[in-house]
């Protein structure tokens, strides 16, 4: 068996016989996903316009279960690759089951009748993607998220074996967005449909990709799965320096406040995340503490916080530790208790809140 279902091998891609993008070598086995990400005019649809065809190849070879795809037949092709563009459709006069049934003329005559089977492959597409009751419906008159949903449905009806989508998610609500998502997931894993795509939301790239490539503009910065890819090359690919993209929530994140920290939040198990993110928009430098590396409060206040008091994970509060909370406490002369919760582990940092009381320094609330 292959260890791969596509490759593209030291391929160039470009226009008018200008490279672009030189040495692509990406290797893709059957049922993956895979998601192109990168900066607008990085050359996400130059690549995906190459692969079908659309592009012309500079240089380089893609294949298709073995086979060079330049050597295809356009009805090869159709019938196993579905494409769906940026590129806005206006198609004269056809309603929106009209225009899935263009994913049928692959397998019809010339003259492109439907059969009864055909049918029920468009009605059954319309209601893979939840728009039955598009179907009548003039395919211009309809919204720009309503047409993404449409021209998936085309592609679904399309019956391939390879889906090219080129930044799907656009103009989609999150509700449609999760629920597009959601459908090319069980096409990939249920019906080993490979889909290859761009996207500009690279939270919801981690989410759903098997393997990610990072286009850079002059070069694939990066390819592989999604624990090598997320974390530093993501603020390199996108010349990130004001602020952060953060993999363990799959958040954007503003820059933290700099400063000498004039709050001690202290929390636990993610009690302290609504308070960190509130003194940030209110422009207040802050510690936290006594936090435990691993756990999500410490996540993000990794990437927040001025300064962070820590312990070693599985281990009670040092003396060492509770030590430096207290200097710290003292330093910033105003606690928030954003609910830490306490026990046989972090009993000191029961005995902080319980100073912290006693000399009429602690904000229950928040600010």
């Amino acid at each position: 068996m292959k260890d791969y279902y596509i490759k593209t091998k030291d391929l160039s891609v470009g226009y008018q016989g200008k490279v672009l993008i030189r040495d692509i070598n990406l290797d893709i086995k059957k049922g993956e996903i895979v998601t192109l990400i990168g900066p607008n005019g990085a050359g996400k649809s130059t690549i995906l316009k190459s692969v079908t065809r659309q592009l012309k190849l500079i240089g380089g070879e893609v294949y298709l279960d073995s086979d060079e795809i330049r050597k295809l037949s356009y009805k090869s092709m159709a019938r196993k690759v579905a494409v769906m563009l940026t590129e806005r459709m206006k198609p004269e006069l056809m309603t929106c089951h009209d225009v899935v049934a263009t994913g049928r003329y692959p397998y019809t005559g010339r003259l492109g009748v439907l059969s009864g089977e055909d049918e029920n492959k468009v009605d059954e597409a319309l209601m893979a993607v939840h728009a039955q009751e598009l179907g009548i419906r003039n395919f211009l008159e309809i919204s720009d998220g309503q047409r993404q949903r449409i021209l998936l449905a085309r592609a679904i009806c399309q019956e391939p074996e390879v889906m090219i989508l080129d930044e799907p998610t656009s103009y989609l609500d999150i509700r449609h967005k999760l629920e597009l998502l959601e459908i090319l997931r069980k096409m990939a894993k249920e019906k080993e449909i490979t889909v290859i795509m761009s996207l500009h939301e690279i939270d919801l790239a981690q989410k759903i990709s098997d393997k990610v490539v990072c286009v850079k503009g002059d070069r694939i910065a990066g390819f592989g799965n999604r624990k090598n890819i997320y974390g530093e090359k993501i603020r390199e690919l996108y010349g990130i320096d004001n602020g952060y993209y953060d993999p363990c929530f799959g958040s954007v994140e503003l820059p933290r406040v700099v400063g000498k920290p004039e709050v001690f939040v202290l929390s636990s198990c993610g009690t302290g995340i609504p308070v960190y993110r509130k003194l940030q928009k209110a422009g207040i430098p802050f510690a936290a503490g006594i936090l435990y590396p691993g756990e999500c409060d410490y996540q993000l206040a990794r990437l927040l916080a001025s300064e962070i008091i820590s312990e070693e994970p599985y281990e009670p509060i040092s003396c060492e530790t509770y030590r430096k909370a207290l200097e710290m406490m003292e330093q910033c002369k105003k606690v928030i208790n954003a609910g830490v919760k306490t026990g046989k582990m972090n009993q000191k940092a029961g005995e902080l809140l319980k100073i912290a009381e006693e000399r009429g320094i602690v904000n229950l609330i928040g600010i």
